[in-house]
């Protein structure tokens, strides 16, 4: 069985589920593939349409319905594969990472990362929950690459 730090590409659908202090739950679905070192593109279907693409030295969000891209440089260096090799094995199939002042649970079920969750800097419960996992794959880079129509309106932070 592969470990969870050997994980060197990973796809799946999921649901993104983000409770407040209230108990409101906001969901999200979508698509999601990430490659090593730091490359990844969050394909948001529901209930907004959104792509966020992430490479090493950027992040581009592509917003179809306002026809807007906004690009900006990274800084906090967020990386899901570092999270994941820092996971520890707290009890069967369940691992806790502390990255960047947020700790992060990341259950597997059948060897692939099942879900991931974390409290938000807005003390909100978020859960990510992954379905059709696929990992250790070969994923073309091009993926990573945005694309939007020419005439959107471009903001760079």
């Amino acid at each position: 069985m592969a470990s969870i730090d050997k994980i060197t590409s990973f796809e799946a659908d999921f649901t993104q589920n983000i409770k407040d202090e209230k108990e409101k739950v906001l969901s999200y679905k979508g698509h999601v593939i990430a490659h090593k070192p730091q490359f990844a593109k969050w394909e948001y279907k529901t209930p907004v349409e959104k792509n966020i693409f992430i490479t090493p030295f950027a992040i581009t969000i592509v917003e179809p319905e306002i026809e807007q891209v906004i690009v900006r440089k990274i800084k906090s260096n967020f990386n899901f594969f570092q999270l994941i090799k820092n996971a520890k094995e707290i009890r069967k199939n369940v691992y806790e990472a502390n990255y960047k002042h947020t700790i992060f649970t990341i259950e597997k079920e059948n060897n692939l990362i099942k879900s991931i969750s974390y409290i938000d800097e807005f003390e909100n419960n978020v859960t990510i929950i992954f379905e059709k996992q696929k990992q250790n794959h070969k994923v073309k880079l091009e993926v990573f690459n945005p694309k939007f129509p020419l005439d959107y309106d471009i903001i760079r932070d």
